[in-house]
């Protein structure tokens, strides 16, 4: 983007400057600015409807009206399943569909211009609990916490009510049958309520998803959410099973029942299946096993996700599992999307292997592919494994290069000790200088699933910025750092002016990391705009054990032949919003096509009645949707998407062949003698956050501070804690520090 405008330039089209002299166009016209804030207007309305309707069902009031609605819809094309769908169902997908053109018309990596010059507090980067089962969790987080507690509280109370009012219609005088009845009624409520969570449990892990996009929250943050949904979810269904095998058991018909599959009503069995996988999945993903025993355990279980679901459709019928219907439909969605990005083998252009333990990666991307700088990839090396799946922070920024992408692999477990051994079988022979390391018949290729990350670049609309890192959790701002660099030079939007950057090593051998990013090389006299300051602590050494200035060597390096087509895939949900778009449409009219076809043709000619069998129909439909008219989207996304590539790559061939390379061959392998920013460099030492950030307050003033923090749990909470107590005792003049984490460990 230049300083000056073009005769061309449309008339809707305002040049905007900022304090440096950076040029800013300000692409929204009147028009789309109102358009834009009807479209969010509308789906707020229809979020907090939708909402306040799940709240206010166990109310009497409510349900009575509800239960009008559905019967009189019963003897439509759709019956009773259509009316459920489209009221707990449909909303989600409405905001979806709204999401799309909300997208669509606002401005790609549009950095939000700072409306006031002092600070002001945010409900999602202010963080009020620290220590606790949750993590740190923000304001706006709390907020749903509370809120989710205190709907379970009102719904257990108020169905409760109901229950006990039911028990007359029974006639038992008998005490202790009446309470085992009370129990089997508490079970049906919680089953209920479980579905509610439902509804919410599969919207977090969709990683590309159009909602998440909406709310520029990235998939390793939803995450968290998923989490917690799922402990909730399983604590309510396996609640749900125990108060309907007490009865049993107490009864003596325990087997009977957990074996009994009707066909009209409520199938025990399949339920009982359902409960069995959920029981699996819930069990390995505990903090013990996942982190501390086999973290592989924990991934292979998570796939009975599918024998979940399915035989959830089959227990409770086609009606009412399409209460929970449309998360996890976006969700299969996005499966389904990754299933066919992941299939495509990508070429990678150099492995490095590093003293410190961590290997570096060069990825072939497709020129136009969109990611920021805070983006994760999942990675898989079919060499080492055809089944294991990892994610890794992206350490480059988009600006780096056309061609390329790379991440930082820190040495821990079996899959990246094969990885690192795999890259250093080289011969030594056959190592040298960079010109000299190309291996024709030495090859490493991968599979990707991403970039994920923020819709937005949120690390520039801070004018200053507080990066905290520990060990290798440096790499994503390695990215930053790039990509300021990078705006600044090319006079691109960026609104940070002031960064410091505090990180925490064990050891010296992990300083090339960071400090061999030869920032002059990158942007000549940054430091006329940019204030960096670089102050990094080895905890584990009481003095430098290298001679000043030297850099430890790489272990090992290889470079790859260049390659013409080994490209990541452009089928990402961060991708094109059209065609993503167009691919959620496509499927979901695509569904209610095939359930209109499936009710004209064979449920109602035939009165099929059987719920479970019409619950496994309901899962069949939503899946052939998604392959058939989805996987249409997906063909000719993908012809577009190869097309678009020959044209781009006949125009810049040359350019290509270097692409890979040019990056690392700047920042990697020299070494700026030359330093225009503070950079200090303490031994035996841990930072004193305290002191560190009461001095960036005073030196600062009335400003917004974002601290962004990529670490293990106890850095990143001791973080938090500072921001919270900075934030709590702040006093007229003094900055407001804003907590973001960019997780550590997924």
């Amino acid at each position: 983007m230049g300083t000056e405008g073009s005769p061309r330039d449309p008339l809707l089209l305002s040049i905007k400057e900022d304090q440096n002299g950076f040029a800013y166009i300000n692409k929204t016209s009147s028009l789309l600015k109102s358009t834009k804030w009807v479209l969010k207007s509308a789906m707020w309305l229809i979020f907090i409807s939708w909402v306040s309707f799940l709240f206010l069902v166990p109310s009497d009031s409510v349900k009575q009206l509800y239960t009008k609605l559905v019967k009189a819809t019963s003897g439509t094309l759709f019956g009773t399943t259509g009316s459920i769908f489209l009221i707990y169902s449909g909303p989600i997908l409405v905001i979806a569909f709204l999401a799309i053109i909300y997208l669509g018309i606002s401005a790609e990596n549009e950095v939000q211009e700072k409306k006031t010059k002092h600070a002001s507090f945010r409900l999602w980067t202010f963080p009020i609990i620290v220590d606790g089962p949750f993590g740190v969790v923000t304001a706006a987080e709390l907020i749903g916490i509370l809120l989710f507690a205190v709907y379970l509280i009102w719904a257990i109370i108020a169905y409760t009510f109901q229950n006990i009012s039911l028990l007359p219609l029974f006639e038992i005088t008998d005490a202790g049958k009446r309470n085992l009845i009370l129990l089997e009624l508490t079970g049906l409520r919680l089953g209920f309520i479980g579905l509610i969570c439902m509804a919410f449990l599969f919207l977090p892990v969709a990683r590309g998803s159009i909602l998440l996009r909406l709310i520029d929250i990235p998939f390793e943050h939803a995450a968290r959410y998923h989490v917690w949904l799922g402990h909730l979810t399983m604590i309510l269904f396996t609640l749900h099973g125990l108060f309907f095998v007490i009865p049993w058991a107490i009864n003596g018909r325990l087997i009977k029942e957990l074996t009994a599959w009707q066909n009209v009503g409520v199938a025990n069995l399949p339920g009982v299946i359902s409960l069995v996988a959920g029981l699996f999945m819930w069990v390995t993903s505990l903090p013990p096993v996942r982190r501390r025993i086999n973290f592989e355990l924990f991934f292979y279980t998570h796939q009975l996700y599918v024998v979940f679901v399915v035989f959830l459709a089959m227990h409770v019928g086609d009606f009412i599992f399409s209460i929970a219907a449309a998360g996890i439909f976006l969700f299969m969605l996005d499966r389904f999307l990754r299933f066919f990005q992941s299939r495509k083998t990508v070429d990678i252009l150099s492995a490095k292997c590093l003293p410190s333990g961590t290997v570096e990666l060069v990825i072939s991307k497709p020129e136009g592919l969109q990611y920021n700088a805070l983006s994760w990839v999942f990675l898989q090396v079919r060499e080492l494994s055809w089944l294991q799946w990892h994610p890794f922070s992206v350490s480059s920024s988009p600006l780096d290069g056309k061609h390329h992408i790379a991440v930082l692999i820190k040495v821990l477990g079996d899959w990246t000790e094969k990885l690192r051994g795999h890259i250093s079988s080289v011969p030594e022979e056959e190592q040298g200088e960079t010109d000299d390391l190309l291996h024709p018949n030495f090859t490493l290729k991968a599979s990707i699933e991403g970039p994920y990350g923020h819709e937005s670049p949120y690390h520039l609309t801070y004018e200053n910025l507080i990066l905290v890192a520990g060990g290798i959790g440096i790499s994503p701002f390695v990215a930053i750092m790039s990509d300021i660099l990078n705006r600044i030079r090319d006079s691109k939007p960026c609104l940070p002016r002031h960064v410091l950057i505090v990180w925490a090593v064990k050891k010296s051998d992990e300083l090339p990391l960071l400090h061999s990013l030869d920032m002059n090389s990158l942007c000549p006299y940054f430091y006329n705009t940019l204030n960096l300051e670089i102050q990094t602590y080895v905890t584990r050494e009481s003095e430098p054990p290298l001679e000043e200035g030297k850099v430890p060597e790489y272990v090992n390096s290889s470079v790859f032949p260049t390659p013409s087509h080994g490209g990541m895939s452009s089928l990402v949900g961060t991708g094109s919003i059209i065609w993503s778009g167009a691919y959620m449409v496509v499927s979901t009219l695509g569904f209610i096509v095939l359930l209109a076809m499936l009710d004209m043709f064979y449920i109602n000619p035939y009165k099929i009645s059987y719920w479970w069998y019409k619950g496994l129909l309901f899962t069949i439909c939503m899946a052939a949707s998604i392959i058939l008219f989805g996987g249409f989207v997906i063909g000719l996304w993908h012809l577009w998407d190869k097309k678009t590539s020959v044209e781009k790559n006949k125009n810049s061939e040359d350019e290509k062949k270097i692409g890979g390379l040019q990056y690392y061959e700047s920042n990697v392998h020299k070494n700026s003698s030359r330093r225009d920013f503070v950079n200090n460099i303490k031994y035996g030492q841990r930072p004193d956050f305290k002191e560190i950030f009461g001095n960036m307050a005073e030196r600062w003033g009335n400003v917004d501070i974002g601290v962004m923090v990529c670490g293990p749990t106890a850095l990143q909470t001791s973080i938090a804690k500072e921001c919270r107590s900075k934030n709590f005792g702040r006093i007229s003049g003094e900055p407001i520090f804003h907590f973001n984490s960019h997780s550590f460990d997924l």
